[in-house]
């Protein structure tokens, strides 16, 4: 379980940095950004089901 989180938390962060690469150039790709957003938010949907899972163990 831990490798798993540790690279579902990795994959967050990396995301994380590509969501702010993308609002920082000159004319940013708002459906990269959205998509972007939404991958980020089912990662953190699976962080939490995972360390919900985790506390009732």
């Amino acid at each position: 379980m831990k490798a798993r989180f540790y690279k579902l938390t990795e994959l967050h962060q990396k995301l994380d940095a590509a969501i702010r690469r993308e609002i920082r150039r000159r004319s940013p790709d708002q459906f990269k950004v959205m998509t972007l957003k939404r991958r980020k938010l089912r990662v953190k949907d699976m962080l939490s089901r995972l360390t919900a899972g985790a506390m009732r163990a």
